[in-house]
């Protein structure tokens, strides 16, 4: 609980079982009340890992029978924590790359009732470079951004985090479930959440690049930065009324 929120952290997995266990026993204890593991058909022992974990933590673990994508991990985590009765819903990627002791402020944000979701930023306060972001992944970063922030008129510090959190309402308003089903996935409900009126908090989280850290290869990256401009301008055909689409809603009622 926190502020009287049921708290869910969704942890979308793919051959995480050397970082996993670290990144579960590092969330400060009395916070979450639920950890939902999706394991997209992993080719390791991620799902003997959490099995173990379930032994000491609150945690469903639902397996995909095929890979699916990382996007589509991140829907079925969504569903099952919103069908928990989850007040607030975590993203935190268990690849130990985000830290998890800070999951408590990220939520804090969310609970204040300041903003409707918040993001833990890698870029400031230089958290990406000195985490061992490689130079190109974080020249990428910032390029990307940029564009987004231009043609969605948003003035974010980054849109790749994995680490997130965002308040019950805000998913049950975004239709996630018609995004991609791969990394694109992030940027799209980033979007989606903008155009809505949703407002987006961040908190500066370091970040720690290792061997077993997730990462994507050049053509997915490629793919992934096309995806991203794509995305960044229909948010801007959308803002600017040249076109409509049932996959970006309007402004909620709430704000």
């Amino acid at each position: 609980m926190h502020n009287g929120n049921k708290i869910a952290c969704v942890l979308p997995a793919y051959n995480a079982e050397r970082t996993l266990e670290k990144t579960v026993q590092g969330v400060p204890l009395g916070i979450v009340d639920l950890f939902i593991l999706v394991d997209d058909c992993s080719r390791d022992n991620t799902a003997r890992v959490a099995r173990r974990l379930a032994t000491e933590f609150p945690l469903t673990i639902i397996r995909h029978g095929a890979n699916k994508g990382y996007g589509a991990s991140q829907k079925t985590s969504y569903r099952e924590a919103l069908a928990a009765g989850a007040d607030v819903v975590v993203m935190l990627h268990p690849d130990y790359q985000y830290e998890p002791k800070l999951l408590g402020c990220l939520v804090g944000l969310v609970t204040s009732g300041v903003y409707d979701l918040a993001i833990g930023s890698r870029i400031l306060s230089k958290g990406a470079l000195t985490g061992g972001m490689p130079i190109y992944k974080y020249v990428s970063n910032r390029v990307l951004t940029l564009v987004e922030n231009l043609l969605i008129g948003q003035r974010l510090s980054e849109f790749h985090t994995g680490y997130r959190a965002y308040a019950r309402y805000v998913l049950e308003a975004i239709p996630f479930e018609q995004n991609s089903d791969d990394f694109i996935f992030d940027n799209e409900l980033l979007v989606q959440c903008h155009l809505a009126g949703f407002k987006t908090g961040e908190i500066t989280v370091p970040t720690k690049y290792a061997r077993e850290s997730s990462s994507i290869g050049l053509w997915r990256s490629v793919r992934y930065g096309l995806g991203v401009i794509r995305c960044s301008w229909v948010g801007f055909l959308i803002r600017s009324g040249t076109w409509k689409s049932k996959k970006f809603p309007l402004p909620h009622p709430r704000v």
